[in-house]
């Protein structure tokens, strides 16, 4: 009997021994490689997922802004859109949860990298542009296809180049179009003219 308890003893002696034993330095390093790269891969995708997502609320937001700019514009003699400006959409957007309104009176639109919205007055009073800067590729063409039932004219430029019309009186609005207009990054420019 004393025999198999010291043989027990010694088996389960052995058996903390392994159990104790870590990993060894080629399973961490394993282990590692992959975690960072699922993070290289993963992390701009959820970017990217995350953009997408704000698309349709930043729009709808700045459909909103546009209809009601329009039921509220004068019917007098006077341009209804003379002295309009990104106030006005700063004011309206004081409590969204989508856009950001900053103490300098900016609105943030959050579709790239400190990307504005901004609003001005065109065609001596008589319509009013809504530019959005520094947007990003993933929201194209999805912000141009939300906008582009409210806008008369809309225009895309990227990395500072030209503008293109992707929807005028005389060019309906094609979302490919708009998509190509686009580049890489968050150097995108939509303007979006009302009348």
């Amino acid at each position: 009997m004393q025999n198999d308890e010291r043989v027990w003893n010694r088996g389960s002696a052995r058996g903390r021994r392994r159990s104790q034993q870590g990993f060894s330095l080629i399973e961490v390093s394993i282990v590692t490689a992959i975690v960072l790269l699922i993070a290289v891969i993963g992390i701009p995708a959820i970017g990217g997922y995350v953009l997408e997502n704000k698309v349709p609320k930043v729009g709808q937001e700045l459909a909103r802004f546009v209809m009601q700019t329009r039921v509220n514009a004068g019917t007098s003699g006077d341009p209804p859109y003379a002295g309009i400006g990104t106030e006005n959409l700063a004011s309206m957007v004081a409590d969204s949860t989508v856009l950001t309104r900053t103490s300098a009176g900016a609105v943030l639109h959050g579709l790239g990298g400190g990307g504005t919205v901004e609003v001005e007055s065109d065609d001596a009073g008589a319509g009013f542009l809504v530019r959005l800067a520094q947007v990003n590729h993933v929201a194209c063409p999805s912000i141009a296809s939300v906008l582009q039932r409210v806008a008369d004219r809309i225009t895309v430029s990227a990395n500072g180049g030209a503008a293109r019309t992707v929807k005028d009186d005389t060019t309906p609005y094609s979302a490919l179009s708009a998509e190509s207009a686009c580049a890489k990054g968050d150097t995108n420019q939509f303007v979006f003219h009302v009348r």
